[in-house]
């Protein structure tokens, strides 16, 4: 037992480590070099380092913004929400300033828009989706949408969000021309993508259901044949107030054009219905 809650918090606290380093090297290496705001602290902080040369060489540094602006959401979440909300996160805030603070400078996309914006998003999507799969956030502007919705609770975390970090790139505009915000733009798009492809596996599947008076045939072929279990649901077709039986069952991407061949051969007018399933845990799927 103490071995498997070492082993799990040793992956929490690697995937934090490897999170957080993705995301500051997709800053430092991305959208400081060109100036792209996508939204955040670090956002702001590419702004300001902009903004500030004349105070300090080479502008405030962006850790130091991504401290400074956390630490009063931080007292803020430790009286509302407590001591175990903040733990983690703020692991999580200061190894992202950490991180923020060692990496060196650099134009990893040689002063292309399209390609930082490329580059910066895969990065930072996968840095997000590691983050998120240990269930932690880097406090922010997601701590500061959830520090909001104890008021506004009838706005959900995710529009709230959007609205702040809508707001940082807009104000982007007005910092670093409206050519980056653009590019910005697309590359919180690829965020997206990304740290969603992460967090949700990448193994798709497919659901199908599927009406045929040969339900029978079919499921044999389903799990003798394409090697997938079958559910059988009892259904009721509306139009005729006739008992039918329909046929359920998730198969891999590879698998749907052989099940949909052996259905057509025992049953060419049966009703198929095939969607996709987006994660999928179980046996012969995804381990939980």
């Amino acid at each position: 037992m103490k071995n498997k809650k070492l082993k799990r918090y040793l992956k929490t606290y690697f995937l934090i480590i490897a999170g957080t380093g993705l995301m500051a090297f997709a800053i430092k290496s991305n959208y400081d070099a060109i100036g792209l705001v996508t939204g955040g602290f670090s956002g702001i902080g590419i702004m300001l380092k902009r903004l500030t040369p004349s105070v300090m060489e080479g502008g405030v540094p962006i850790w130091l913004t991504n401290l400074v602006l956390n630490i009063p959401l931080f007292v803020a979440a430790y009286k509302l929400k407590g001591k175990r909300f903040i733990g983690k996160t703020m692991a999580a805030s200061l190894l992202l300033t950490l991180w923020l603070g060692v990496i060196p400078d650099c134009d990893l996309a040689g002063g292309d828009y399209l390609l930082a914006s490329v580059y910066g998003g895969v990065l930072t999507g996968a840095g997000i989706g590691l983050v998120l799969s240990a269930q932690v956030a880097t406090g922010g502007t997601d701590l500061i949408a959830t520090l909001l919705h104890i008021k506004l609770k009838s706005y959900s975390i995710a529009q709230l969000l959007q609205v702040i970090d809508g707001a940082i790139i807009l104000a982007g505009i007005y910092v670093c021309g409206i050519h980056a915000s653009l590019y910005a733009i697309f590359a919180v798009f690829v965020t997206t993508r990304v740290s969603d492809l992460i967090t949700e596996g990448g193994k798709f599947a497919k659901a199908v259901y599927i009406v045929s008076e040969q339900y029978e045939r079919i499921a044999d072929v389903v799990m003798n044949q394409v090697g997938r279990g079958t559910t059988m649901i009892p259904a009721v077709g509306m139009y005729k107030h006739q008992e039918r039986s329909m046929l359920f069952c998730i198969v891999s991407k590879k698998e749907i054009t052989a099940l949909k061949e052996h259905i057509k051969s025992i049953d060419p007018g049966a009703f198929v219905i095939v969607t996709d399933a987006r994660e999928v845990l179980g046996e012969g799927f995804l381990e939980y």
